[in-house]
């Protein structure tokens, strides 16, 4: 079920992104077909996960992904609701903050056998979920940083005063699910 999942999210989201790739570069839209471009690559990226023997993610977060990406990429950057408006960028920060924290739960129950978890303190887990959320909200400020000095002049428009928001903001949602994940602990 994951993997048909998986290989239709994939080819449907590559497909659509190659014909805005192509749409974008024979209208000669430079910022357009490099996000396109960019979407092919990460949409692509699940595929990876067809050649492991379990994959660890439910279907939920495979389709929380391609949302993720419809939202960024397609929404955010081709149809600029980053522009248009001022909450859209705040609002996919959050997501992702909460989207990260979902994919460290898969990882905990993935990496801790089942009769181990009762024994892992409530407060690991935390930390753990907490860590996991920053580290990406982290690691996608300084992709924007690096993707401005390098490509665009678009991803940190609001220079430090937006990358500290955003930062706050996925924090928020990264802890929103690490308190979620101490209190459901027994069921996880």
């Amino acid at each position: 079920m994951k993997k048909k999942l998986i290989l239709i999210l994939s080819i449907a989201f590559v497909i659509f992104m190659t014909a805005l790739f192509i749409f974008y570069l024979v209208k000669d839209d430079s910022s357009r077909w490099e996000v396109s471009l960019g979407g092919i690559f990460v949409s692509a990226l699940p595929l990876l996960l067809l050649f492991s023997k379990n994959i660890p993610f439910p279907a939920l977060i495979i389709i929380g992904y391609y949302l993720f990406l419809f939202c960024t990429l397609f929404l955010g950057s081709i149809e600029e609701f980053y522009s248009r408006f001022k909450w859209w960028d705040a609002t996919l920060h959050f997501y992702k903050g909460i989207f990260m924290g979902a994919i460290a739960i898969s990882l905990y129950k993935l990496c801790i056998p089942k009769q181990t978890r009762d024994h892992v303190s409530k407060w690991i887990l935390f930390l753990f979920v907490l860590s996991v959320s920053v580290n990406a909200t982290a690691l996608w400020e300084i992709y924007e940083f690096v993707g401005d000095l390098t490509f665009t002049r678009t991803m940190q428009s609001g220079g430090n005063t937006d990358t500290m928001y955003d930062m706050i903001i996925g924090i928020v949602g990264g802890l929103l699910v690490a308190i979620y994940s101490i209190v459901r602990r027994k069921t996880l």
